[in-house]
């Protein structure tokens, strides 16, 4: 018992040393402090007088209170959509003309962009043989979730070539049109083709799909004259078998390929040449990146059509197309213009 009576003394000593050892506060401290307290607020606000006539001290609470003034609550009613406001600022009503592409992402990321940007879409690209190897019922939904929002699908071109190098074109064939997709892209990207594009188009017609063909190798660099003028000949051809529509090169790079030379820069003339051989309505662009997707927007303005545009960066496009970008709105061809009507009435008094 006294061992403990002494541990109790001795933390008794402990404690009263620590509490007298404490550091007080500096004296600007302490008369900060002490200003903030309730008290001094009271007497504060009840000294503020305007005049000798004594009046009720308010609360502190009630002070704060009467300083502000209240903010107007923002209830949407739907009365105004942006549709409207657009054209009020200028920007025309355009058809769907980017093709995006979808590198693997998971049915519930590609739904969500179709929720956004479906109206926007021409197409959609199952793009590379992503879909192949992925969870076969998580393909069909995507495929399914596009049909559901009105946007045709098609196959990137690799999986057609790797088809037809392996003696498997007709298998390919049924798969594509059992998955469910609109249309197959065809190419001859890393691999020769010696099958006629009438035998190809009309196999795929067969079976209720449509065909697009992609011009350019993908491992041979940048466009040369003399390729331009083989290339134009060969879009003709698939064309006149049947094909819808023609897609110039540039791979995920845009750099040391097709239009694009080394530095990722445009060749004008180049891309004028299959313009002008094809229409813009029948010739697609690959432009998988900024530099490739702002190039070609400037150059032919907001009517050509773009693919292997990311799904991220559908909306960053579509805003560059109407001029809506601050890179985009000083360029004439871009920038949306206000259209003023003249009264029929005035008209007829001015004449």
């Amino acid at each position: 018992m006294k061992q403990d009576s002494g541990q109790r003394r001795t933390f008794r000593g402990t404690f009263l040393t620590l509490r007298h050892s404490r550091p007080k506060p500096l004296r600007g401290v302490q008369k900060t402090l002490s200003l903030l307290t309730p008290n001094y607020l009271k007497r504060t606000i009840s000294h503020r007088t305007t005049d000798s006539t004594p009046h009720k001290p308010r609360k502190a609470k009630q002070f704060m209170k009467d300083s502000f003034v209240p903010r107007k609550e923002n209830s949407p009613s739907g009365k105004f959509h942006t549709i409207d406001y657009l054209r009020q600022i200028g920007v025309p009503e355009l058809p769907p003309l980017i093709s995006p592409f979808d590198p693997g992402y998971d049915p519930v990321t590609l739904e969500s962009h179709l929720d956004q940007s479906a109206h926007l879409m021409a197409i959609l690209k199952i793009s590379m043989a992503c879909w192949m190897i992925a969870k076969e019922s998580a393909t069909r939904q995507k495929i399914a979730a596009a049909r559901a929002h009105g946007v045709p699908t098609v196959t990137g071109g690799g999986p057609f070539e790797v088809a037809v190098s392996q003696g498997k074109l007709q298998e390919y064939l049924d798969l594509c049109a059992d998955i469910g997709v609109t249309r197959i892209e065809c190419g001859e990207g890393f691999t020769d083709l010696y099958a006629s594009p009438a035998d190809i188009v009309n196999d795929a017609h067969s079976r209720g799909l449509e065909v697009q063909f992609e011009l350019g190798k993908k491992h041979t660099g940048a466009f040369s004259v003399n390729l331009i003028d083989a290339l134009i000949e060969q879009g003709q051809a698939w064309l006149a078998a049947g094909a819808l529509q023609l897609v110039v090169e540039a791979r995920e790079s845009a750099r040391g390929v097709g239009l694009f030379d080394d530095e990722g820069n445009l060749n004008r003339s180049f891309a004028d040449r299959f313009a002008n051989a094809f229409g813009l309505e029948t010739v697609v662009f690959e432009a998988p990146n900024k530099p490739s997707q702002f190039a070609l927007l400037d150059h032919f303005g907001r009517n050509v059509q773009l693919c292997n545009v990311r799904l991220e960066e559908v909306l960053r496009v579509e805003i560059y197309r109407r001029g809506l970008h601050s890179d985009a709105f000083g360029k004439s061809n871009l920038r949306p213009h206000i259209v003023t009507t003249v009264p029929t009435e005035e008209m007829t008094v001015n004449s």
